[in-house]
């Protein structure tokens, strides 16, 4: 039997090849292509399929930590994760959407920010971390379907489609959405997001923020620094909004000032003043920490505090320490000085007035001239029986027109004997009629046509070719001799005052 079948295999066999002998024989070079074919257009197609398969499954094997700590763009958010305890939740099982800030995201936050909410990893910074969290995977054709969504931290994010792009709270935009992970899905977001009640934690606290002008009032240390703001009409620029530093002087700084200083300033609030008090205020919030950084800062009156750091204080124009720092307020902060700035404009101005002032102790007055010339003796002897001499001799300034001894002498015989005989009255009233009160140079006198004396009837100036001359006889020889309290012009003539 087995005999039998194995011949009948073989007939079958023989009968297959001649069949096939009756048609078109293939090379074996054309059996090779075909060969190869068949299997190459499969084998590319199940390669890419591979490829895909194994990048998929590779990133679906890594966590949402994973993925954040190898992408490059979450430094700041993967070290606050870890900071705050969450990177072990986030990297274990479990499904989870990570609305995931950028580096940049957290960077445009308000400067200090990140290092503030990285002191508090346990309050805070969690609090904000899990606000960004969902405790389900949530892809975005999901997402575009919500209005809101509940967070781990407890509270939900609101979720808006504007313009075809999703965001949440009115303020974050989802940028790349649906990174999958082994436990979850993240969703990159151009901006952090606060839960609401932090936010309004943080509204209510700046209403119930004083102003810089507020804490100043309430302090009592300040109570002329204030009074000198309302004055100078700054007291609602420093209660508005604004960020400013202020350099507050306290009432002993203000104290310290020479005697008359603040009773001065304040005759001219919207001068010296203003100018003063603005020379104290920056138009930005330099905390402490970064105002010994500086070597100066500019103020709002425009000129330049200078800084240094002495001995671990901090000194101001070489004269002012600052003696506590860091007084927050709604609209910035406070730092207080113990002296009152200047500007520098200010102190050159004061200098060379002081520099002035001693030249004129050197200059005689205008007594001290007229009897030390020479030329004045009879204005000199009518002067001290007037009882003049010391009023010329002091403080004021005067114009006095000086006649000289020749001028006297031109006058009636016995005139001057006369006058003499009556010095509290008719010469006393002819030698204030020489005398105008304040300084009045030449080239002012020339533009005159009369000037008022202090014994209250008025001269009366021409200027023509031969000079200028008073009450049309008396004419002015020397001008412009400057003494101490005024100036003296020099006249040929005795000047007598109308009569009625």
């Amino acid at each position: 039997m087995k005999r039998l079948a194995l011949l009948i295999g073989i007939l079958v066999l023989s009968l297959v090849l001649v069949a096939c002998a009756g048609t078109a024989e293939p090379t074996a070079e054309t059996a090779s292509e075909a060969n190869t074919s068949q299997a190459e257009a499969p084998a590319e197609e199940n390669v890419e399929e591979a490829d895909e398969v194994s990048e998929e499954e590779a990133m679906e094997e890594k966590s949402i930590v994973d993925i954040a700590v190898e992408d490059g763009r979450f430094t700041t958010l993967v070290a606050a994760v870890q900071a705050a305890g969450l990177a072990e939740t986030l990297s274990g099982e479990g499904e989870f959407t990570v609305f995931a800030p950028t580096d940049d995201a957290f960077a445009a936050l308000p400067e200090g920010t990140v290092e503030s909410l990285l002191e508090d990893p346990e309050g805070a910074l969690k609090d904000i971390l899990l606000y960004h969290v969902v405790g389900s995977a949530v892809p975005a054709e999901t997402v575009v379907t919500l209005d809101s969504a509940d967070t781990l931290q407890g509270e939900a994010v609101s979720i808006a489609v504007v313009d075809g792009e999703v965001v949440l709270n009115d303020s974050a935009k989802v940028i790349i959405p649906d990174i999958e992970a082994s436990n979850g899905i993240i969703h990159v977001i151009d901006a952090v997001i606060l839960p609401p009640s932090m936010t309004e934690a943080a509204a209510e606290d700046e209403m119930d923020a004083k102003s810089i002008a507020e804490i100043a009032a309430e302090d009592g240390r300040f109570t002329t620094l204030v009074a000198a703001v309302e004055a100078a009409g700054l007291a609602e620029t420093l209660s508005g909004e604004g960020e400013f530093t202020v350099f507050a002087p306290t009432d002993d700084a203000f104290a310290a000032l020479p005697e008359g200083t603040v009773e001065s300033l304040l005759e001219d609030p919207e001068g010296a003043l203003k100018d003063i008090l603005l020379y104290h205020v920056l138009s930005q919030v330099v905390p402490a920490a970064d105002v010994v950084n500086y070597e100066g800062v500019q103020t709002i009156e425009g000129e330049n505090i200078a800084i240094a750091v002495v001995d671990g204080d901090v000194v101001l124009n070489d004269s002012a320490k600052v003696v506590l720092t860091d007084i927050a307020a709604s609209n910035g902060i406070i730092h207080v000085i113990d002296a009152v700035l200047l500007p520098p404009s200010i102190t050159e101005a004061a200098a060379e007035e002081a520099m002035a002032e001693d030249e004129m102790m050197d200059v005689k007055s205008i007594a001290e001239i007229a009897s030390e010339d020479g030329r004045f003796t009879t204005l000199v002897a009518a002067l001290d029986a007037a009882g003049l001499v010391d009023t010329l001799a002091g403080e004021g300034e005067f114009t006095v027109f000086a006649p000289v001894d020749d001028a006297f002498a031109a006058l009636p015989e016995g005139t001057v004997e006369a006058l003499l005989e009556d010095p509290q009255g008719a010469l006393t009233d002819v030698l204030l009629y020489h005398v105008v009160e304040g300084v009045v140079p030449a080239e002012t006198v020339v533009t005159l046509d009369s000037a008022p004396t202090l014994q209250g009837s008025d001269i009366h100036i021409t200027v023509n070719d031969d000079g200028v001359f008073l009450n049309d006889t008396v004419k002015v020889l020397v001008t412009d001799v400057t003494a101490s309290n005024g100036i003296i012009h020099v006249i040929d003539g005795v000047l007598l005052p109308p009569t009625d």
